[in-house]
């Protein structure tokens, strides 16, 4: 009998931005691959990874991630690794889907743990929509992600590991899950 494997997604944060931290997706697949990771696929080349495991993750295994990354191509950043079933929690308890009419001006921040509880909507953002979930903010930019009102800071207060992407690519996560 086969040994049973584990289904993960791996969102790599700040990578391939500008000229900083640049990485190939294959030197990328050959870390997970390194570390005993199979069945790895990589989305675009903003650090979006799909892969399976043969034992299920916890923080230790995000570090050893993180680390090999930093040794075998001198790029560290923060990774954020969600099992599949989490992934798609998040992406189904989305509450701005009726509002958004185009994928890539719906933004989902994953995050490691729970917001602060002291974490506050900003006011006066109209006509975006932001709201603040369990294990996701979720934000509508219906004039586009880059003339966002939400200032920098209340990302920030959302931890290291916080990562954004728009729906378009979850999507397409999602479908690599499958």
């Amino acid at each position: 009998m086969a040994a049973a494997t584990h289904r993960y997604v791996a969102l790599l944060r700040g990578i391939n931005v500008g000229s900083a931290n640049r990485i190939t997706m294959a030197d990328l697949r050959a870390v997970f691959e390194s570390v005993g990771h199979t069945e790895v696929t990589t989305l675009l080349q903003s650090g979006n990874v799909v892969f399976s495991s043969p034992r299920v993750l916890g923080p230790s295994a995000v570090i050893a991630l993180e680390d090999e990354l930093a040794n075998s191509s001198g790029v560290r950043c923060r990774i954020l690794v969600l099992d599949a079933a989490r992934f798609t929690a998040v992406i189904d308890a989305n509450p701005l889907l009726e509002v958004a009419d185009d994928p890539s001006l719906m933004v989902i921040t994953f995050l490691e743990t729970a917001p602060p509880a002291t974490l506050a909507v900003p006011p006066d953002l109209e006509p975006e929509q932001l709201v603040v979930g369990a294990d996701a903010v979720y934000q509508w930019c219906p004039a586009g992600v880059s003339k966002s009102k939400v200032p920098q800071s209340f990302f920030r207060a959302l931890g290291p590991a916080a990562t954004a992407r728009n729906l378009r690519t979850v999507e397409k996560i999602r479908a690599l899950l499958d």
